[in-house]
């Protein structure tokens, strides 16, 4: 049973309305003096509250999929994270299973294409996580043989799960109406979430004597997919987008890393990590790796690549509003920046679900096939 299925959630409603029940037939025995009425009272009242809890939270969830797992949700996940030498003598793809796209013709990959659910193996920094991989109808098609197709790279935010994107967001939904409706290009998707060693919170940052997240994305993660799909290996090949914290990583490879990403799309972003109990410390000591995390630092201080940026807030409802508009007025040729500033709208799905469709238009026309 798992955290994210209807039946867990069926059975924690079930449970609560039957104890409610239970407890409304026996408190007239429970209404008496004494130690034992008063504790039996207090006993069936908080268990009410925790069955209750239990099924706002399993719905919570289930809506918009924190935790994709039990694993997941007590930070015990088992087969993802760093592996030493493992990946590093098996680098690449492995494909662990394949599922339809929610499209018409879902059951025919050269139709409505298909997703893959992949391990990928990082060589240099030794990260083991998993993935999904939208391969859209036309990488199946008769006459695409040779064809190499542009690639996106997703991030959720943090905790997230990769599920968010296929079923939260829609990401390959989404790319494939915009591909059929002619507004964009056909773009394989590589959707992930930023804790790749998990459960910490390493925002896309190389930690000393810690997990190599930056050398993953911006260098084992192309790796991998090149070597597996028909993608281009240019930087004109390659984009990333996130929401939150997977905004911020998508900024971050983008800004620092032109030699691998053309264009970095920045959902909600933040613009510097967050260094708290789940990060624990990113940098020991390394000033310069603080500084240079720090976007808007970084925009100052440090050279600007050929890359292009587009980012999006909210005049209301979103608290990164000011430091948005800094990070516009700091990009400097050859760098580019477009933004997209809606007049409401939260720190949620509801407000990305807006957002994505232009995003992923404006990521077409900044990317090319090879």
């Amino acid at each position: 049973m798992g955290l994210t299925s209807t039946t867990a959630l069926a059975t924690a409603v079930l449970a609560t309305v039957l104890l409610s029940l239970l407890v409304v037939w026996q408190w007239p025995r429970l209404s008496g003096r004494g130690w034992r009425p008063v504790v039996g009272r207090v006993g069936l009242m908080c268990a009410v509250q925790l069955l209750l809890f239990s099924s706002v939270g399993l719905a919570a969830n289930k809506t918009f999929l924190f935790y994709g797992s039990w694993a997941d949700l007590f930070g015990r996940q088992d087969g993802v994270g760093v592996l030493g030498a493992q990946a590093a003598a098996n680098p690449g793809i492995t494909v662990d299973g394949k599922q339809k796209v929610d499209v018409p013709g879902a059951g025919k990959p050269s139709i409505g294409g298909e997703v893959q659910r992949v391990s990928v193996q990082g060589q240099r920094s030794r990260i083991v996580t998993p993935a999904y991989v939208y391969l859209p109808p036309e990488y199946f098609q008769q006459g695409y043989e040779t064809k190499s197709f542009p690639v996106t790279v997703v991030l959720t935010g943090f905790p997230g799960t990769a599920e968010n994107l296929i079923k939260g967001l829609h990401y390959p939904k989404t790319a494939w109406t915009l591909s059929k409706q002619k507004k964009t290009q056909p773009m394989i998707l590589v959707m992930m979430r930023p804790t790749v060693a998990p459960p910490r919170n390493t925002q896309c940052i190389d930690i000393p004597g810690g997990p190599q997240t930056e050398t993953f994305f911006a260098d084992d993660l192309r790796k991998a997919i090149s070597g597996t799909y028909r993608v281009g290996t240019k930087p004109r090949n390659w984009g990333f987008i996130g929401d939150s914290t997977g905004g911020y990583c998508a900024l971050k490879i983008a800004l620092q890393h032109p030699e691998a990403y053309a264009a970095g799309v920045g959902l909600s972003a933040d613009y510097a990590p967050d260094v708290d109990m789940d990060s624990g410390d990113l940098f020991h000591g390394n000033k310069h790796e603080q500084n240079r995390s720090d976007l808007l630092w970084s925009l100052d201080h440090l050279p600007q690549g050929n890359s292009s940026f587009l980012v999006t807030t909210s005049h209301q409802g979103e608290s990164n509003f000011r430091a948005t508009q800094k990070f516009i007025a700091k990009v400097k040729e050859p760098a580019r920046v477009s933004s997209i500033t809606l007049a409401s709208g939260g720190h949620n799905f509801n407000t990305w679900l807006r957002e994505i469709p232009p995003s992923l238009q404006w990521l077409s026309t900044h990317l090319s096939a090879e």
